[in-house]
């Protein structure tokens, strides 16, 4: 299992700030994007920003990187300011 988390907007259009996924063996950060935007059209439209901000266990993280057991993922949508 790993942690999944959501942060700001998207844990409030989500309904939710975490949830525990089964990964398999092999599993990266786009395949878990792509079997969370399967869960329904809020889930597609939220996560499906190509700014999105990924971490992996508090590092800023790509969608090649390879998930295990234990990992923590982060959802952040993009940060603007001024």
């Amino acid at each position: 299992m790993i942690k999944v988390l959501f942060f700001a907007r998207y844990a409030e259009e989500l309904g939710q700030r975490e949830l525990d996924v089964s990964v398999n063996g092999g599993s990266t950060v786009a395949q878990l994007l792509a079997d969370l935007k399967a869960r329904g059209s809020s889930w597609h439209s939220v996560l499906d920003n190509p700014n999105v901000i990924i971490s992996v266990n508090q590092e800023v993280a790509t969608v090649d990187v390879e998930l295990h057991a234990g990992d923590e993922v982060a959802f952040f949508p993009p940060v603007t300011g001024g």
